[in-house]
């Protein structure tokens, strides 16, 4: 283990020491009362909703959060997994189609071992990936740059909500197991 090395994020500190286990501090459960701009939502589902990364590992960084407090796939419904999947596509097409990303990182954590800053309260991140947007600031002075402040980006975001409003409304179209 001489060959480990650390990576540190001390500004994520400040996110994660914010979370709690209760249901009534969640974020996540509290972002939905909030306005969309205050709360940076981009999109309001059935049973979840899409929302900037107030700290972003990349510009555009999305979560996909579901409505109901749950730590794990297990207490989602097959209807909440399912609305969860497709809002995961429609940001990935958004994002292709509004900042022309090169690629994704599309995951998610479950539970605090496994890296999650909010441990119960389960999400999945998309994050858009470009050629290059790892260089030589990350490495040489321990700074992450993000070209586009996260207003703009969720101004642009917003404003064409309508590209992913499409994708939804198409797929719960070819879907006949979901409950619309």
């Amino acid at each position: 283990m001489s060959n480990l090395k650390i990576l540190w994020n001390p500004w994520r500190f400040e996110y994660v020491k914010s979370t709690t286990k209760s249901d009534s501090n969640c974020i996540f459960c509290k972002l939905p009362n909030k306005s969309d701009e205050e709360s940076y939502i981009v999109y309001r589902g059935k049973y979840s909703y899409i929302a900037l990364n107030a700290y972003p590992y990349n510009s555009g960084h999305l979560m996909i959060i579901p409505y109901k407090h749950v730590a794990c796939f297990d207490n989602l419904n097959n209807n909440e997994l399912f609305e969860l999947i497709v809002l995961t596509k429609a940001s990935t097409i958004l994002l292709r189609e509004t900042f022309n990303p090169d690629g994704f990182n599309i995951g998610l954590n479950i539970g605090r071992a496994a890296g999650a800053g909010v441990a119960d309260h389960i999400h999945i991140h998309v994050v858009p990936r470009w050629i290059g947007d790892t260089n030589f600031m990350a490495i040489i002075a321990s700074t992450k740059t993000l070209p586009v402040a996260l207003s703009e980006t969720y101004s642009i975001l917003k404003n064409n909500v309508d590209k992913l409003i499409n994708v939804i409304n198409k797929t719960l179209l070819e879907s006949d197991s979901f409950d619309q």
